[in-house]
């Protein structure tokens, strides 16, 4: 907690699915306090969001008013207000010029970041939300292209260059580990879920391998390679991690949105997993960098600023 001279020019939220991550930003971006916590959308109860938001955050609200400004799944469909998607390519001042701004009862009023979309040449489209918020807070305005990478239950790789986002794409790849080592007979075999780097590196070297013959063949080696003695039982779910991951790594730098296979590759998370994925870029000769753990704080502030949202009399 900073000097109560401080004052709140901004609180940014970054409401997800599982999380509930709130900051109390000064004028020139400081994070003066914060709050994690666990309450995402799906722990609201009745869809009661302003009571909700009050719980986590009501001492702020009743020391000052400031202005609200909120990214992620709560302004989606499935949350509070459905803010629309902006299409690319997109900048800051396309996603500040196309926030939601609302008035919930019992709320002061509250301003809720879009999500991105775009269509690939077969027509089929992708989204994201919440994740435009960090790329905004770790890209640079003047920079050519920059690889991001946000892993996660649904990882998102993003291409941006000179404040402008002009691809993504969404992987399955946590979501489909989960899938397939508790409702598959991959998963017959494993023995807890501590991290086996050899296993797991064996799982991406068999992913940067398998090129040719595809990932459906290689996934059988989580089956046979335990049964022969090749990986221990305790390795299956890393040697799985690391098919999948890598195998994402690989697809994702093959996409013809890229010219050339990338040099380095910016890592936008905060998690172990973020690790694992630094390990597997570097096993493809990348080199992996972490961004800030508080990079969507930092794009919560550039979008309030661009919007012109900042409290004055914090200044």
């Amino acid at each position: 907690m900073q000097a109560n001279s401080d004052v709140t020019a901004l609180i940014g939220l970054d409401w997800g699915t599982t999380s509930f991550r709130a900051y109390r930003l000064s004028a020139d971006g400081r994070i003066l306090d914060r709050i994690d916590s666990d309450a995402g959308i799906l722990a609201v109860r009745d869809g009661d969001f302003a009571a909700a938001l009050r719980q986590q955050i009501g001492p702020w609200l009743e020391a000052a008013p400031a202005p609200i400004l909120a990214c992620g799944m709560i302004g989606s469909r499935q949350g509070w207000y459905e803010a629309e998607y902006v299409d690319l390519p997109a900048g800051i001042e396309s996603l500040a010029g196309n926030l939601l701004t609302a008035n919930p009862e019992g709320c002061p009023t509250i301003r809720f970041v879009p999500g991105l979309s775009w269509r690939d040449s077969e027509g089929v489209p992708d989204v994201i939300r919440g994740e435009e918020t960090q790329l905004v807070g770790a890209m640079d305005d003047e920079a050519g292209p920059r690889l991001f990478v946000l892993p996660g239950t649904h990882s998102k790789w993003a291409l941006a260059s000179r404040g402008r986002i002009e691809w993504f794409a969404t992987f399955m790849t946590g979501e489909v580990f989960a899938i397939l080592s508790q409702h598959s007979i991959l998963g017959r075999l494993m023995s807890g879920r501590d991290h086996d780097p050899a296993a797991f590196r064996h799982g991406i070297d068999r992913a940067l391998s398998a090129q040719g013959t595809g990932l459906l063949h290689a996934l059988f080696g989580a089956r046979s390679l335990p049964l022969f003695g090749d990986i221990p039982e305790t390795g299956v779910a890393s040697y799985l991690s690391g098919l999948l991951i890598g195998t994402e790594i690989s697809e994702a730098i093959r996409n013809p949105a890229l010219d050339v296979a990338p040099e380095t590759v910016t890592i936008i998370g905060r998690s172990k997993l973020a690790g694992h994925y630094a390990t597997a870029l570097e096993a493809k000769a990348i080199k992996a960098e972490m961004a800030d753990p508080d990079i969507c704080a930092t794009g919560l502030h550039r979008l309030a600023t661009a919007a012109g949202i900042l409290n004055t009399e914090a200044a």
